[in-house]
């Protein structure tokens, strides 16, 4: 396939191109600087791309958006997260619905926070939207997406949990604490956490890609996490195991909140997400315990 692929420059993004070039994929990075030989230049905050460059893709990925846990969430920076990741979906969606040719599908990418703090009740691609500032963020997010999907390309929503590599996200400061000895359970453990593999994150990736056969595509909300939840108990324990560290200092929910603001107080809602669509249609999970993902994440550094 020929990929477009928004927000290449990311965690993420970094990792799933050599994965798809290796699957035999051409991709093509959007950016916004002074593009190099195989790059294209766009404009999301103006919503300029070229319609001409969609019309020769067969497939569009955006991973685009400011950092969620990177800065305090001041009302600017609220505003931030927002326009940056709805203005480059509404870019490429208003692009695709132009196009005289348009591409076959668009994964645009989105997270778990659409269901909000679930407790210990299991939600799945079925459930609907949960109440915060993530969830509403994810639901304008997705709405973003509809030109394209009204010009009849298959839109496939990848509601991403946790991907587990010390080099970024959630794991990447909470290794280094364990690291040092000083590793522990955050606020009163018993939240729910949508880990995945960074492995089993780029093969559902390609898997939702390449599932686009009549009467077999992926379309819709993809929920991109483990099969199996933890609590943030279970996790910081076996994380300790798999680092031979000790596990004795927790992060008190109002220390958290106290250092991140209202960051913190969504750091700590329970999301017992379940991976319903990747289940049925027999994504074959590499890691499928927390156990396995974290040993894979650790020998990925060692």
């Amino acid at each position: 396939m020929q990929i477009l692929i928004a927000g290449a420059s990311g965690f993420l993004g970094q990792r799933l191109i050599p994965h798809l070039r290796a699957a035999g994929h051409q991709v093509t990075p959007l950016v916004r600087r002074r593009p190099r030989p195989g790059e294209v230049r766009w404009d999301p905050t103006a919503g300029v791309l070229d319609a001409t460059v969609v019309a020769a893709a067969d497939a569009v990925i955006n991973l685009a958006g400011a950092g969620v846990g990177d800065k305090r969430w001041t009302s600017q920076y609220k505003k931030v997260l927002v326009d940056s990741r709805v203005d480059t979906t509404r870019t490429l969606a208003r692009a695709i619905a132009a196009a005289p040719r348009k591409p076959q599908v668009l994964l645009n990418s989105s997270a778990v926070g659409f269901y909000g703090d679930t407790g210990d009740r299991a939600v799945d691609e079925t459930s609907p939207a949960g109440e915060g500032f993530l969830a509403d963020l994810c639901k304008v997010w997705e709405a973003a997406t509809r030109p394209a999907e009204d010009a009849g390309t298959r839109v496939a929503l990848l509601r991403t949990g946790f991907p587990l590599d010390p080099a970024g996200g959630l794991l990447k400061p909470v290794y280094l604490q364990f690291k040092l000895f000083a590793g522990g359970r955050m606020g009163s453990g018993k939240q729910y956490l949508p880990w995945i593999s960074v492995p089993d994150w780029l093969g559902a990736v390609e898997f939702t890609l390449e599932r686009g056969s009549q009467g077999n595509a992926i379309a819709g909300p993809v929920n991109l996490t483990g099969p199996e939840p933890v609590t943030n108990a279970e996790f910081s324990a076996t994380l300790a195991r798999v680092l031979h560290r000790p596990n004795l200092f927790p992060v008190p929910g109002f220390a958290l909140r106290a250092a991140v603001g209202e960051f913190g107080g969504e750091a700590l809602a329970s999301q017992r997400v379940l991976p319903a669509v990747l289940v049925r249609e027999g994504f074959p999970f590499a890691h499928r315990t927390v156990e396995e993902a974290l040993q894979q994440a650790v020998s990925s550094i060692t």
